[in-house]
């Protein structure tokens, strides 16, 4: 399964565009504009498992620094700054890492 599987690729660009400048990038925003906040929590975990680059039940920040690229292979890598405010806000236990109930919870947001 694909992230375009699940999410509209014309959605996917549009949050794209909306965070090409560094230090532009929303969590919330771009949950809101690819459609992400509305999907159910069984979609978003899916979407997680997807993004979850090495398979270990988390994102780490090493791989959340990679966030856009997962949505296209030419996009652009998250800036230190939103690395650390992404996962500050999807971190609920401050372990360093995202679980599947932390990208949940930006559709509520």
């Amino acid at each position: 399964m694909s992230l375009t599987d699940i999410l509209s690729p014309s959605d996917i660009a549009a949050a794209l565009r909306d965070c090409q400048a560094p230090d532009s990038f929303s969590p919330k925003k771009f949950f809101q504009i690819s459609g992400m906040s509305k999907k159910s929590s069984s979609q978003l975990k899916e979407i997680f498992r997807i993004l979850d680059n090495d398979q270990s039940g988390f994102i780490e920040e090493d791989e959340l620094k990679y966030f856009l690229q997962r949505f296209e292979c030419g996009a652009r890598v998250l800036t230190t700054s939103e690395t650390k405010t992404f996962l500050a806000a999807a971190d609920h236990d401050g372990d360093g890492k995202i679980g599947a109930e932390g990208i949940d919870s930006f559709k509520y947001r």
